[in-house]
């Protein structure tokens, strides 16, 4: 039985990994300010998650993605 289904991959790539450090920072950001009650830095962090998914789709788009130009790949 084959998988007709294609590997799409981890998301290893430059893009993904910089938007997951970004949205990562953010929710920590974020915690802590909910944690220190300061709820201006917990919408600005909020903010923040929404810019790390738009950077990684906007890097994705310009070639650093899964299978982009700009990527080399490697040899496993």
């Amino acid at each position: 039985m084959s998988n007709p289904i294609a590997d799409p991959g981890h998301g290893h790539s430059p893009a993904a990994w910089i938007a997951v450090t970004i949205m990562l920072l953010a929710i920590a950001i974020g915690t802590g300010a909910f944690f220190l009650d300061a709820p201006t830095v917990v919408y600005a962090s909020a903010g923040l998650l929404v810019v790390g998914l738009l950077v990684g789709w906007v890097l994705k788009l310009v070639g650093y993605g899964v299978g982009g130009s700009k990527v080399s790949a490697k040899a496993h």
